[in-house]
């Protein structure tokens, strides 16, 4: 990160005054001296100034065109609902500007295509933000799975089921493109993805290409306080993994193989913290981001997949 050092700030606009963004961008950008937010906008000018005021942004933007319009910003944060990602990343990205976008990167697998082709198209940076994969945990876990402690991998699974009791909120809103599986669903399912390697068949849980199986479990209003957690199972021993998501708040990773039960912690900043310097280090610098675009159509197809499997109508469809 030296290298970013002599380079001004990268500039950051956020498209709406959504809750996620002081976890998500704000608070790690006071880590990230590579990073400054410089302004924000709202579909409510009073809410917009209430936002800014409480963060310590300085402008306010007239509305999310005039964001994008903004000459003195490089790059924006869209954590918009979900049926707005592709409409404003697009028009983001061809206003001239770099895109992080909250996951998931859009309501269904067609309209992360066209994001994608927006970004080839006008030569722009656009990154969906899986921010626990920035984490060294995540590396981690994936190291082990490739190794070979755990002998041929028969067996995925990744859970995470939080109690969402706020009505009207709107992770519950069709209309918005939300649901379970379009909210802790898509990490459930990007992390099965991210551990096999490979890209999974929807049946009555998940298969791959090779055998191996996997189970996916979400939910938005959980009877259980918190479970967040992922299970390898392999022919010589499984890794347990509590709370990969985020795992700078708490986290357990524990082996059991014919040569021990071992538990450990892996160290490290916050995940958005993590995300937040990636990010600016693939504008500045072009280096390899770990969440593409590309990786984004693939969650989709398999959140479109789940949706077809269940019955129910696509997102956005």
């Amino acid at each position: 990160m030296q290298r970013m050092s002599t380079q001004p700030p990268l500039r950051i606009g956020i498209l709406g005054a959504a809750r996620i963004a002081p976890m998500a961008l704000i608070r790690p950008a006071k880590q990230v001296p590579e990073a400054a937010i410089v302004a924000v906008a709202a579909r409510d000018p009073a809410r917009a100034r209430a936002f800014a005021g409480k963060h310590g942004i300085a402008r306010i933007a007239d509305g999310y065109d005039a964001l994008l319009a903004d000459p003195e910003i490089d790059a924006i944060y869209n954590p918009l609902p979900n049926s707005l990602h592709a409409q404003w990343s697009i028009k983001a990205m061809e206003a001239g500007k770099h895109v992080l976008c909250e996951k998931p990167l859009a309501s269904n697998a067609d309209e992360a295509r066209t994001m994608v082709q927006a970004a080839a198209r006008c030569n722009r940076l656009l990154v969906e933000a899986f921010h626990y994969r920035y984490h060294p945990l995540a590396a981690r876990m994936k190291a082990i799975v490739d190794s070979g402690a755990l002998g041929p991998i028969r067996h995925i699974e990744a859970t995470m089921c939080i109690p969402l009791v706020i009505p009207g909120d709107i992770r519950y809103r069709w209309e918005l493109a939300g649901g379970a599986s379009m909210d802790v669903g898509c990490y459930t399912i990007n992390l099965v993805r991210f551990l096999a390697g490979a890209e999974p068949e929807v049946v009555a849980d998940v298969r791959f290409p090779d055998g191996r199986t996997g189970r996916i479990t979400c939910s938005l209003f959980s009877t259980q306080l918190l479970r967040v957690r992922a299970l390898v199972r392999g022919d010589r021993g499984e890794m347990r993994v509590f709370n990969p998501i985020a795992p700078h708040l708490y986290h357990r990773l524990t082996t059991r193989t014919p040569d021990g039960t071992k538990t450990e912690r892996v160290a490290g900043d916050a995940t958005y913290t993590h995300q937040l310097r990636a990010f600016v280090d693939a504008v500045r610098n072009h280096t390899p981001v770990l969440t593409t675009a590309e990786d984004g159509v693939a969650n989709m197809q398999v959140i479109d997949a789940v949706y077809d499997k269940a019955g129910l109508p696509r997102r956005g469809a």
